[in-house]
């Protein structure tokens, strides 16, 4: 087998290869045996078919899959022994190959395109300014996520006495006629009532105070503001029959319940953070502060990320593709489909742009050895376990159960896989920190909505 590889420019190439009679003829024989031991033909018995017979049936398709083995794996051994950084994948070349005949044994000539990285000069200096934007908390921020908490390991009130505008009510419901319940009119048991989203403030307010056994009255159809949805719900009935329903009510108070937030005493603190972990409500809330933090800080990052992408890429101006190679390798690519013949256009120079990112980056990675180690990767993990275990309400877990989640999502490779990554952006970009000079703005949350809010529809029309 001889295999060669001629430059077509700077970034793409044509990479050939000959293969003889001599390369393959073993695997194929020992293939065909192999056909005959395990093949069932009419009128012989498990592996005694005529070998001429198993080679007229089966010789061209065994030949053609040991000759694709045989040309793949030598493809990228080769790739891989001369150290060629290609991109995307090897494709069949359309100008130099020549239509192949497996019909017989012989001599094969194979030509495939290869596209290659460019060659990446791009430097960063403390020359290099970009703005890092830290979010700041303020105290109405903390206060904000205390009555969070508070009202996320509040209790309910049973029996309360009067009503409250949030307070959860049950009830009797009597449509009235003439100011008295109307004979086989409407009556709804067990239905509730919330003040707080009654929409007339006349018909809210003649349940605020109400007490326990009362009965007032009140037309539901005023309280909602029309809306059927919500008096059906209210009533029991079709949306038609809300629609038509203008009657008042009368409405007897049966049970209040009232919601009840959490105190904020050392109960709340060790059920947030953990047993023993702060005793009091200063130390709380700069734990409080500290947690608020770490959830702005990776949109800090992403924010961080973006600026140094644009940066990067107008240093990369002169950076060039084998765009013609690449298009083709988009289009004939299995999974996922990234493009179609239809946006291609548009949508290349957004994929050619991320790529030269990629590119970029990762010769900086590699020029500085920057590399990611186990406790990155655990540390990665840990905050992504515990993220996700606060947003299903659990905000106070001992390690130890952190631990057995870690131990889940380390059986996933895929998970495992984009964990790794992330821990390695995180280490570019600390690396990145320290390069480049950073001119750190103060900003407020909703200031650093506003910037990201900016930045999105610029991104879109790129």
């Amino acid at each position: 087998m001889n295999i060669s590889f001629s430059n077509r420019d700077a970034v793409s190439g044509i990479l050939k290869i000959q293969v003889i009679k001599e390369d393959y003829i073993e695997q194929v024989e020992a293939g065909l045996r192999d056909y005959r031991r395990k093949v069932d033909l009419p009128g012989f018995r498990k592996g005694m078919a005529p070998k001429g017979m198993i080679n007229k049936i089966y010789g061209k398709h065994v030949l053609v899959e040991e000759i694709n083995k045989l040309v793949s794996d030598n493809l990228f051994k080769y790739i891989q022994e001369h150290k060629l950084d290609i991109v995307g994948e090897p494709l069949p070349n359309k100008t130099e190959q020549k239509e192949i005949s497996f019909d017989g044994e012989g001599d094969f000539e194979f030509y495939f395109d290869l596209a290659l990285s460019p060659d990446i000069h791009v430097e960063l200096t403390k020359d290099d300014k970009l703005t890092y934007y830290q979010v700041e908390i303020d105290d109405s921020m903390i206060d904000e996520q205390i009555k969070l908490y508070q009202n996320t390991f509040g209790t309910y009130e049973f029996n309360a006495e009067d009503v409250e505008e949030k307070d959860v009510v049950n009830g009797i419901v009597h449509e009235l006629e003439n100011g008295i319940p109307k004979e086989g009119g409407l009556v709804v048991t067990e239905t509730v009532v919330i003040p707080q989203y009654i929409r007339d403030e006349e018909e809210k307010h003649k349940f605020i105070g109400a007490k326990k056994g009362s009965v007032l009255v009140f037309n539901p159809r005023k309280a909602y503001a029309g809306e059927e949805d919500k008096i059906s719900i209210f009533l029991k009935v079709e949306k038609a029959d809300a629609a038509a329903f203008t009657a008042d009510c009368s409405f007897e108070i049966e049970e209040i319940t009232r919601y009840k937030a959490a105190a904020l005493d050392r109960e709340l603190f060790d059920r947030v953070l953990g047993e023993n972990v702060v005793s009091d409500e200063n130390t709380f809330r700069k734990k409080v502060r500290e947690f608020i933090s770490e959830q702005y800080a990776p949109r800090s990052d992403s924010r961080f990320l973006s600026d140094i992408r644009t940066l990067l890429l107008s240093k990369a101006i002169n950076v060039v593709f084998a765009d013609d190679i690449l298009k083709r390798w988009l289009l004939e690519r299995d999974e996922p489909p990234l493009v179609t013949e239809d946006n291609i256009e548009e949508e290349y120079p957004k994929i050619a742009e991320t790529l030269k990112f990629q590119l970029i980056r990762d010769s900086f990675i590699e020029k500085n050895e920057i590399k990611v180690e186990n406790e990155d990767i655990f540390e990665v993990t840990r905050r992504i376990v515990k993220a996700n275990l606060v947003r299903h309400g659990m905000y106070s877990v001992n390690d130890d159960l952190v631990l057995e989640y870690m131990k889940n999502f380390q059986k996933d490779e895929t998970t495992m896989r984009n964990i790794i990554t992330q821990a390695m952006e995180n280490k570019f970009m600390d690396w990145l920190k320290g390069v480049i000079t950073l001119d750190i703005q103060h900003v407020t949350p909703n200031e650093f909505l506003e910037l990201v809010q900016a930045e999105e529809p610029a991104q879109s029309a790129q």
